[in-house]
């Protein structure tokens, strides 16, 4: 009887543990997701090879994902933007009614966020900086 006491004080310790383990990453997780808020630029070679300055305004709220995009003109508003752990997605809509997909991932610990999408047929990729 009491060897059975001590093995199920065992497994509860365990599972206790267990929990306890999740929690803290799932903690570290969303800090490191909250990093992502900010202002990030980077520059863009387009096919022409023409250099061109990106801004980006994100704002993070749980799994949320808002803010804007420049690059000339004004900016343009995040659209269905969500995280899921350290990659997030979002679309734009430019000036002339094309919908943008973007897909990107965040490092935490280089401070840099990379991104991928396509415009107009043509696949870009991108590595945005922290403004400070």
């Amino acid at each position: 009887m009491a060897r059975a006491s001590y093995q199920k004080n065992k497994t509860m310790k365990k599972k206790s543990l267990i929990t306890t383990a999740l929690v803290c990453l799932t903690l570290i997780v969303l800090a490191a997701v909250a990093d992502l808020s900010g202002k990030w630029t980077a520059s863009l070679k387009d096919p022409d090879g023409n250099d061109h300055t990106l801004h980006l305004v994100f704002k993070v709220d749980g799994a949320k994902l808002t803010g804007t995009a420049q690059s000339e003109g004004d900016p343009l508003n995040i659209e269905e933007g969500k995280v899921t752990g350290s990659d997030f997605s979002f679309k734009v809509t430019d000036p002339q009614g094309s919908v943008i997909p973007v897909y990107g991932k965040y490092v935490a610990q280089g401070d840099s966020v990379s991104l991928n999408f396509e415009e107009n047929g043509a696949k870009f990729h991108v590595t945005l900086k922290r403004e400070n």
